[in-house]
């Protein structure tokens, strides 16, 4: 338990820090030696994994950089049961993704100490954005995704965790019998006008929102006359696209149904298996921490102006291996600390899903990296 304690100070320490204002260099090395611990930790804890760690090309203990250490392929995280390093009583829920581009959701388990950990990793990200301030909250989803229960889906996960920005929480869509979702207009307008001068928090699903909000809202042509709202969003914009939705007609038509200006209105991009850390668009339209993006032919770094899959890092669960993940999608990198913005560090933009035919070409590219962590994890 020694080990674990270590690595528990060096993530406070890490998270105590101003989250974008490490030099990158500064920051790289801070997480290089982090991960190399996480990493040995999870070989003591899981012996398939151990197995695929050995294997690799580099000798994790001696790379001098994060992008030579072992990643795994996000496809491992749809096992079930799922990727463990703590024993089955250790396990407070299990995450899952929503599964929209597949029938097989990703799961990931939390025990106490990384589910706390995913929700100051989210804070202390979203605080840099919108401010430290507890704020009236409104969730643009049912109240069935405030429930905490056992097995909880990505949606139920980013509402709660911005839950620590709440003085008070209200759902404004409701479900049918049939399980289908739709807008309670009475209880959002009574809301609005209740809040109407004051700062306040929106979050949905982005298809969501769209969906179940903005979209009835126009047809009726209310705006709810909330200029001061903060409205976060993320995930569906599969859905969206399918539909010819654009990101710049959601945000004007999520600005326009809020009566707000459009830089109140922030995508960020996460994922289950990377929980706790979410990346918010700053003001320049760039995402912040730290990825790498990979050639999908070569998988090396791709330089600045280049597009290749994204693999994220984070040092926040310990009761899973999701340290280094390489995803199935495609972002280009702006600058490695380029940023107007201000905030220091990789910015990249997330541009698409990678097809499935890419994603499986992918998976023949580096055998050992890929194809092995199906045969030694799963």
């Amino acid at each position: 338990m020694n080990a674990l304690i270590e690595i528990e100070e060096g993530i406070n320490s890490l998270l105590a820090a101003p989250i974008y204002g490490l030099a990158p260099e500064q920051r790289c090395c801070t997480l290089l030696a982090l991960l190399k611990q996480e990493l040995a930790y999870a070989c003591d804890r899981n012996s398939r994994l151990r197995n695929y760690v050995q294997h690799w090309p580099v000798d994790f203990r001696a790379a001098t950089r994060i992008a030579d250490l072992p990643y795994l392929p996000a496809g491992v995280f749809k096992a079930n049961p799922p990727l463990s390093l703590v024993d089955a009583k250790e396990i407070k829920r299990t995450l899952t993704s929503s599964a929209t581009t597949s029938q097989v959701p990703s799961r990931v388990v939390l025990d106490g100490p990384t589910a706390r950990r995913m929700t100051k990793g989210v804070v202390t990200i979203i605080r840099d954005f919108i401010g430290p301030a507890r704020r009236p909250y409104l969730v643009i989803d049912t109240p069935q995704n405030l429930t905490a229960e056992s097995e909880l889906g990505v949606r139920g996960a980013a509402i709660q965790a911005l839950g620590s920005f709440a003085t008070d929480v209200e759902c404004c869509l409701s479900r049918d019998p049939d399980g289908d979702s739709s807008l309670d207009l009475e209880k959002l307008l009574d809301w609005a006008a209740k809040w109407k001068d004051a700062e306040v928090l929106a979050y949905g699903f982005t298809y969501v929102i769209w969906t179940h909000l903005v979209r009835p809202l126009q047809r009726k042509g209310i705006e709810l006359g909330l200029p001061n709202v903060r409205v976060l969003h993320s995930g569906g914009w599969k859905r969206l696209e399918d539909q010819a939705v654009t990101r710049d007609v959601f945000i004007r038509g999520v600005a326009s149904a809020f009566g707000c200006s459009t830089d109140r209105v922030i995508d960020y991009y996460g994922m289950v298996e990377n929980v706790g850390v979410v990346y918010p668009d700053c003001e320049c339209g760039n995402k912040h921490v730290e990825i790498i993006v990979r050639n999908p032919l070569t998988l090396e770094p791709v330089e600045a102006g280049q597009q290749g899959l994204i693999q994220v890092c984070s040092v926040l669960p310990t009761s899973f291996p999701g340290f280094l993940v390489l995803t199935e999608d495609l972002a280009e990198i702006i600058g490695y600390d380029e940023c107007p913005c201000g905030r220091r560090g990789t910015c990249f933009r997330f541009t698409r899903r990678v097809p499935k035919a890419e994603v499986r070409g992918c998976g023949n590219i580096e055998p050992r990296a890929m194809s092995m962590a199906r045969i030694a994890i799963t």
